[in-house]
């Protein structure tokens, strides 16, 4: 892959092509929509290089890609860092031995599940979502990653709500927001 564009830049495009969708999932919601920034050919592969530059001297082995839309930048960022992806869904989607973890949203209750097998005891796992909230989905696949035996190495994100306090419910663990 090439060089990651400045950082900065990337920030402004990035920003540029977000959408507010108001009352998405549930009134009183504002639901960031990344679609418009992956349907640009050349500012995915742009995000990608970006989301990846934190972590190249990490020693990332696996990907542990969050449904549905860190599955969009989980498979390319393990890709570009020479990972596996391991996907972490929702109930009944897996079709092996799971585990699972229960967690808060901001607009309900959610569960995560990951394949038992998902990775071994040497695995550095790097957890990949698109949106950063209250931080409960994230806790919840980090929770995961460390039961099924993985070193959580830290969590990437495209972008973090402010006022939400998801990186306070991640503290001690690094992450890093391409968007803060």
């Amino acid at each position: 892959m090439h060089a990651p564009p400045d950082r900065e830049v990337l920030r402004t495009r990035v920003l540029a092509k977000l959408r507010t969708v108001p009352d998405f999932p549930s009134p009183g919601i504002q639901f960031l929509d990344i679609m418009p920034v992956i349907a640009d050919a050349e500012l995915l592969k742009d995000t990608i290089l970006g989301l990846c530059a934190p972590w190249r001297d990490d020693g990332i082995t696996h990907i542990a890609a969050i449904e549905s839309r860190g599955f969009l930048l989980g498979a390319p960022m393990a890709v570009a860092l020479g990972a596996g992806l391991i996907t972490m869904r929702k109930p009944g989607k897996l079709p092996w031995h799971t585990e699972s973890q229960e967690y808060a949203l901001e607009y309900g209750v959610g569960t995560l599940e990951v394949h038992a097998d998902a990775c071994g005891d040497s695995a550095r796992v790097l957890v990949v979502d698109d949106v950063l909230a209250t931080g409960g989905t994230a806790s919840a696949a980090c929770e995961l990653i460390t039961r099924v035996g993985g070193v959580l190495v830290g969590c990437s994100f495209l972008l973090s709500v402010p006022g939400l306090n998801g990186t306070e419910r991640l503290a001690g663990i690094r992450t890093e927001c391409l968007i803060p």
